[in-house]
C-alpha cells in the first residue's frame, strides 16, 4: 500500500503550464500527464463527485454545485453533507481492501460526514443574533482548535468574494491556499493518511475576474507554483507520491445571458414582493433557471409549456445545447441549457437594479437562487468602497445589523467562467503523475480518476 496525496489546483490547464510555473513543468515532464474530459457540468462539485466516486451525476446525483430542491421547493447551492453524493467513495473502497488504509480531506467538497479519518472545511458558525462568525468545521471536532492555534485562524475573507486572491489583511496573495497547504502538512505530520486530498482554490478566482488570456494572471501562477513546489518537496520528503491535478479549465468570455428575465418576459417567472424589493418564487414559477456558471438547470412546473421553453432556449444567442433527457437524475432540471465557450448565465430575474433583493449586492452563496461570479468584484461604482467596507466592519463590531453591500450588479465584469466542455484540449483539466505506467494513455474520462487514485494506491 502507497501513501499518495492528491493536489487539486484548481483552474490549472495545460495552457497556464511553463515558464510561469517551473516547479509544476518540471514535475510534469519528469512524469506524466493526461488531459481529463470534463465532467459534466464541468463545475466543482460535480467534479469532485466524479473524480471520488468513479460514477457521472446521473448515478451519484451532484447535478451542479447547486439544485432546485423538488420536495422542499428552494433552490440550494453549497451544502456540506457528504450524505448528498449518493455513490460509494474511494476511499470506501480502499479501506476495505486494506488493513489500516486512512484518508484526510482538506477541503476538498462535500467533506462534512463523509468517512474520511480526518476532515477540514469552510463552515461559519451562525449564532441566533443574526451574525456571520467566521470559522471551520473538522472532523474529529477535537483538531479544530489545534490546528488554529498552530496556524491561526482560517482566513476565511479570501476564500469567496472581493478579497479571494487579491492582497489581504494577512498580507499574502496566496493566504488562503497557504493556510490550506499548511494545514495539509499539519495533518500528514500528526497523522500520516495513507491518502490526502489536497484543495487550492488560488488560481480560480482571477482566472474568472481577469480571463484566462490577461497576462495579469501571472502573479498567480507563479504564487500557486510555489506553493505546489513546497508541498511537491515536503511529500517527497516524507515517502508521499503526489498526483497533481484539476477540476475544469476557464475560457474567456465576453457574454452573460439572463434565462431568468427571459423567462419573467414570457410571464412564466413569479416574482413576489417583500419590503420593496423582489424575490424569486420558484415554487410558483412555472419556469425558471437555476444558473451555474456556463450550465443552467431548467425546471418546468408547468409540463405544458415543455416544448415552447426548448424552443426559445435554441433560438436564445449565446446556448450551444439544450439537453432534453428523461434519463437524468431527479435532481436536474427538466431540461439544461448550455453556454457558448464565450458566455455564461446569471441568476438575475429583476429587471431594474433598484427592485434586486437585498442578497444580490452581498456576498450570499446560499440565498442566492444560482451562482453569483460577481461576488468577486467591489462594485467600481461606488466612491470610496474602502470607507464603506471599514463602516460596515465597525457596524459589525459594534453589533449592530449591517449588510456589506459592496458587491456590483453588472454581469459584464467577469471575463472567465467555466462548465461546458471546452473544444480545445488545452482548456481542460489535467492529470500529472509521477511514473509514466501510471497511465495508459494521454487522456482520461473525469470517472476514470477514482481507479486511477486506486491503482496509486495498489
Amino acid at each position: 500500500m502507497n501513501r499518495i496525496a492528491v493536489i487539486n489546483v484548481v483552474g490549472l490547464c495545460d495552457r497556464h503550464i511553463g515558464a510561469w510555473t517551473p516547479n509544476i513543468l518540471a514535475y510534469r515532464n519528469a512524469g506524466a500527464r493526461a488531459f481529463i474530459e470534463p465532467a459534466f457540468p464541468a463545475v466543482t462539485c460535480t467534479a469532485q463527485s466524479d473524480y471520488l466516486t468513479g460514477e457521472t451525476s446521473d448515478t451519484h446525483g451532484i447535478v451542479g454545485n447547486g439544485w432546485y430542491d423538488r420536495d422542499l421547493a428552494e433552490v440550494q447551492f453549497w451544502k456540506q453533507s457528504n450524505h448528498l453524493v449518493q455513490a460509494p467513495k474511494v476511499w470506501d473502497a480502499l479501506r476495505a481492501k486494506h488493513e489500516g488504509f486512512t484518508c484526510a480531506k482538506v477541503f476538498w467538497w462535500y467533506n462534512m460526514y463523509s468517512g474520511a479519518d480526518w476532515s477540514l472545511t469552510p463552515r461559519p458558525m451562525y449564532p441566533a443574533d443574526g451574525r456571520k462568525v467566521f470559522d471551520i468545521y473538522t472532523h474529529p471536532f477535537e483538531i479544530r482548535e489545534d490546528i488554529k492555534r498552530d496556524l491561526g485562524a482560517f482566513p476565511f475573507p479570501g476564500f469567496w468574494g472581493p478579497a479571494a486572491g487579491v492582497n489581504t489583511p494577512q498580507g499574502s496573495a496566496d493566504c488562503v491556499s497557504r493556510w490550506i497547504a499548511e494545514s495539509a502538512k499539519w495533518i500528514e505530520r500528526k497523522h500520516s493518511p495513507t491518502l490526502s486530498l489536497v484543495y487550492l482554490p488560488h488560481l480560480d478566482y482571477n482566472l474568472q475576474r481577469l480571463g484566462p488570456e490577461d497576462k495579469a494572471i501571472k502573479p498567480d501562477l507563479q504564487a500557486i507554483d510555489t506553493l505546489v513546489g513546497g508541498l511537491l518537496d515536503f511529500y517527497a520528503q516524507r515517502g508521499v507520491d503526489v498526483m497533481l491535478l484539476s477540476e475544469y479549465g476557464i475560457t474567456q468570455v465576453d457574454k452573460a445571458i439572463h434565462l431568468n428575465r427571459l423567462f419573467r418576459e414570457q410571464g412564466w417567472l413569479t416574482i413576489k414582493e417583500e419590503l420593496g424589493r423582489e424575490l424569486l418564487d420558484a415554487g410558483a414559477s412555472q419556469v425558471f433557471a437555476v444558473a451555474d456558471h456556463q450550465v443552467a438547470h431548467i425546471y418546468i412546473n408547468n409540463d405544458a409549456l415543455h416544448s415552447e421553453v426548448k424552443s426559445l432556449l435554441e433560438n436564445t444567442p449565446g446556448i450551444q445545447a439544450v439537453l432534453d433527457d428523461d434519463a437524468r437524475h431527479r435532481r436536474a432540471g427538466d431540461l439544461i441549457a448550455v453556454a457558448d465557450e464565450n458566455a455564461w448565465f446569471t441568476y438575475y430575474y429583476w429587471m431594474a437594479d433598484a427592485r434586486a433583493p437585498d442578497f444580490a449586492r452581498t456576498v450570499d452563496i446560499h440565498r442566492k437562487p444560482g451562482y453569483d461570479p460577481v461576488e468577486l468584484f467591489v462594485d467600481p461604482q461606488l466612491a470610496f468602497p474602502k470607507l464603506r467596507i471599514a463602516r460596515r466592519l465597525l457596524q459589525k463590531k459594534l453589533g449592530f445589523r449591517m449588510l456589506m453591500d459592496v458587491i456590483p450588479l453588472d454581469a459584464a465584469l467577469v471575463k472567465g467562467s467555466h462548465g461546458c466542455r471546452p473544444v480545445s484540449r488545452a482548456d481542460w483539466p489535467v492529470a500529472i503523475v509521477p511514473e509514466t505506467d501510471w497511465l495508459e494513455g494521454d487522456a482520461l474520462q473525469s470517472t476514470e480518476v477514482a481507479g486511477l487514485i486506486q491503482r496509486a494506491v495498489g
